[in-house]
């Protein structure tokens, strides 16, 4: 009795604190630039992994802040987290509040750990396919003089292949290959990553990349899931490549494997983190998304823009 009262009571509690607090993470509108993005991926291609169950009701797979999926004392997996190098914000928060939906759902009876087969005292682990899935957002601060990494990325956009994991794969390496040979105009950066179970993922990747879609006025480019969209860039009067105007890119990764990156705290931990995403394999690679603005010929952002849509950028 206590203890069904109990989970009832911690499942009541979670939802407001999670609407409070995305509310507090949520960034103030800021006036929008247009912009552009290349992106796609599959939650539901995961390989079925084979995974071995003990006795106590540990899950053997996966790790989550070292302590992987561990059978707790009122019949239900706690999940721990890891968050990385930027401060949190609405990163930080959407990742706890998929993890949090999970620990609901199992307080209510949902679920959420490994599926019991047999009958009478003759039970076994059935394994589940999927396991924890790891969700990077590394994020780009330029002086709008970078012409050149747009013009990439607009070439990047049109000749992608976006509907294959090697076509994304070529989209990650060579989006971390054009912020690396800039490294003279980076001037801000951010850089988080944490782990969520498979089955919050994809809703996880989806918010953070509406949110980052949501900065955008419009988005004039757009390769996405093999589908392609560009409309002419229409030229920004009187703007200018001014030391005070800048260019974001934001990269999204979600992958099978642990992203264990640096952050983006200084400029070597920003080069550090680009390799390593860049070299995530075609194999490990669940979704991307590459999402740049401004992308209006002429068009740049000012340090007051930056700064209030993209709070958490850190000065290198």
């Amino acid at each position: 009795m206590g203890s069904r009262l109990f989970r009832r009571l911690a499942g009541l509690m979670v939802v407001p604190v999670l609407v409070a607090g995305l509310v507090i993470a949520s960034p103030p509108p800021a006036q929008a630039a247009s912009g552009g993005r290349i992106g796609g991926g599959s939650f539901r291609s995961a390989p079925s992994m084979p995974r071995s169950y003990g006795g106590g009701g540990g899950y053997g797979g996966g790790s989550f802040g070292g302590g992987g999926y561990r059978g707790g004392g009122i019949g239900f997996p706690f999940i721990v987290p890891i968050f990385g190098f930027g401060g949190g914000g609405l990163f930080g928060f959407l990742i706890l509040m998929a993890v949090a939906g999970v620990v609901v759902n199992a307080l209510r009876g949902g679920g959420g750990g490994p599926a019991l087969a047999g009958s009478g005292s003759e039970l076994s682990y059935r394994p589940r396919p999927d396991g924890p899935v790891s969700i990077a957002q590394v994020q780009v601060g330029l002086l709008a003089s970078a012409r050149d990494l747009q013009d990439d990325l607009r070439r990047l956009a049109g000749s992608s292949d976006t509907s294959s994991s090697s076509g994304l794969q070529r989209v990650l390496q060579e989006t971390s290959l054009s912020l690396l040979r800039h490294p003279d105009l980076w001037v801000y950066a951010n850089g988080e990553v944490g782990q969520v179970p498979f089955a919050s993922a994809e809703s996880t990747f989806n918010r953070l990349s509406m949110q980052e879609r949501s900065k955008l006025e419009r988005e004039l480019t757009a390769n996405v899931a093999g589908r392609r969209f560009s409309e002419p860039a229409p030229v920004a009067p009187g703007a200018s490549d001014a030391a005070s105007d800048f260019i974001v890119v934001t990269l999204l990764v979600a992958s099978r494997r642990n992203l264990a990156i640096k952050g983006a705290g200084t400029a070597d931990d920003l080069r550090d983190s680009l390799q390593k995403l860049g070299a995530v394999g075609a194999d490990d690679l669940l979704a991307i998304e590459v999402i740049w603005q401004p992308e209006g010929a002429g068009e740049v952002l000012t340090t007051e823009q930056v700064i209030t849509a993209y709070p958490n950028l850190q000065h290198l």
